[in-house]
C-alpha cells in the first residue's frame, strides 16, 4: 500500500542530495512511493510479488516502473529467468535509494507520538528458525497483552547482510548469538546458554551423563545455520581431538526432533532449545563431554534508530521479556 505520509512528497533531504543517473531537473519531480517501487522490484525480483508487498495491483507496478525508467533514462530491470535483475545503474542506485527511504521513515517517526496500546506498527525481526521457537512465544504473548494491534514479521538471513537491512531501516532489531554484529551495532545482552547433546531415549543409555567415548560413538545430525556459535561446534571438539561422524547435514533445526525420534542419532544444540523440543520427556539431555564455550543471545538494533520511540520501546519489552540470569 502506498504510504499517505510520502505520497505528495519530492525529496529534500540532505543525505540523498545526489543521486547518479538523475539530474537535477528530474531530482524534484520524484515521487517517494516510486522509490519504494524501486526498493521492492530490488529485493523480490518480481513485479508480481513487488505489487504484493506494497498492496499494489500488477498494473499500477508497471506504471511506476516505466517512471522510474524515463527518470533516470535507463532500463533498470531486465527480465530473465531468474527473475528481474538489476542493471548496473539500478545496482548504483540500490545504496543511495535505500539509505534514502530509511531517512525519510526515520525523520517522520521521531515527528510522531508513539503509544504501544494502539499503534498498528508493524515490527521486523531477523532470527533464526530455532531463535523463532525460543524467542518468538514469549514475545508474541506479551506483545498480546500490552500491544494488542502491534505487528510482528520475521525472516531468517544470513549474518552478512543483516548489519546493511538494519542500517536501511528494513530490519528492527536482530536477536540471536551473533558476535559478528557487535562492532557495527548497539546491542543488549539476554542471557547466557550453554550447549547439550541429545538424543532419542531408549534402554541401555545413561541417564545423566555420556563418556567422551560414547559421545563420539553416535552418529550425529549438524545444523549448518549461518549462526557462528553452531559453525563453530566441530572446531571447538576438534582441538580437544574429538571427531565428530555426520549423518546428516541439514540448513535448519525444525526438522531434528522428527529426526532423532526415528533415529539413534544425536545433535547438539542450545540447552533451551532442547529442553523446549523435549517438552514430552522423549530424548535423553546430556551436558557435553567436552570444554565448550558458553553461547550469548543478543538483541542488536542499529544506532541510526537510537530516536526512533517504538524500536525503543520494542526492543525494551524484548529486553524485559527475554532477559534472565
Amino acid at each position: 500500500m502506498l504510504d499517505p505520509s510520502l505520497e505528495l512528497a519530492s525529496i529534500s533531504v540532505k543525505s540523498i542530495n545526489f543521486l547518479p543517473g538523475i539530474d537535477m531537473v528530474n531530482f524534484h519531480q520524484v515521487d517517494l512511493n516510486l522509490l519504494r517501487v524501486f526498493q521492492a522490484i530490488l529485493e523480490e525480483r518480481s513485479l508480481t510479488r513487488a505489487g504484493q508487498r506494497l498492496e499494489l495491483s500488477q498494473p499500477t507496478i508497471s506504471y511506476s516502473l516505466g517512471r522510474l525508467r524515463s527518470l533516470f533514462d535507463d532500463p533498470l530491470f531486465v527480465r530473465t529467468p531468474d527473475g528481474m535483475l538489476p542493471t548496473p545503474t539500478a545496482e548504483r542506485l540500490a545504496v543511495p535509494l535505500g539509505s534514502a527511504i530509511a531517512s525519510i521513515r526515520e525523520a517522520l517517526r521521531e515527528s510522531e507520538q508513539f503509544d504501544h496500546a494502539t499503534t498498528t506498527r508493524e515490527f521486523r525481526l531477523s532470527m533464526s528458525d530455532i531463535g523463532e521457537h525460543v524467542f518468538l512465544p514469549p514475545i508474541c504473548e506479551r506483545l498480546e497483552r500490552v500491544a494488542p494491534q502491534v505487528r510482528l514479521s520475521t525472516e531468517q538471513i544470513p549474518v552478512r547482510e543483516v548489519e546493511e537491512k538494519m542500517r536501511l531501516g528494513q530490519i528492527d532489531l536482530a536477536i540471536g548469538n551473533l558476535p559478528s554484529l557487535m562492532p557495527v551495532t548497539n546491542h543488549a545482552l539476554l542471557f547466557r546458554d550453554q550447549f547439550v547433546c541429545m538424543t532419542r531415549k531408549r534402554p541401555g543409555l545413561p541417564l545423566r551423563a555420556l563418556s567422551r567415548q560414547k559421545f563420539l560413538e553416535f552418529l550425529h545430525v549438524t545444523v549448518t545455520t549461518s549462526d557462528s556459535s553452531h559453525l563453530a561446534i566441530d572446531e571447538v571438539l576438534r582441538s580437544q581431538g574429538l571427531h565428530r561422524r555426520i549423518a546428516l547435514r541439514v540448513p535448519h533445526f525444525t526438522v531434528v526432533p522428527q529426526i532423532l525420534q526415528r533415529t539413534n542419532w544425536m545433535v547438539t544444540l542450545h540447552r533451551g532449545a532442547a529442553q523446549m523440543f523435549n517438552e514430552t520427556g522423549q530424548f535423553l539431555i546430556y551436558p557435553m563431554p567436552a570444554e565448550m564455550p558458553d553461547i550469548e543471545s543478543t538483541v542488536h538494533w542499529h544506532r541510526n534508530f537510537d530516536n526512533d520511540e517504538g524500536i525503543r520501546w520494542f526492543r525494551e519489552l524484548v529486553i524485559d521479556t527475554l532477559h534472565r540470569d
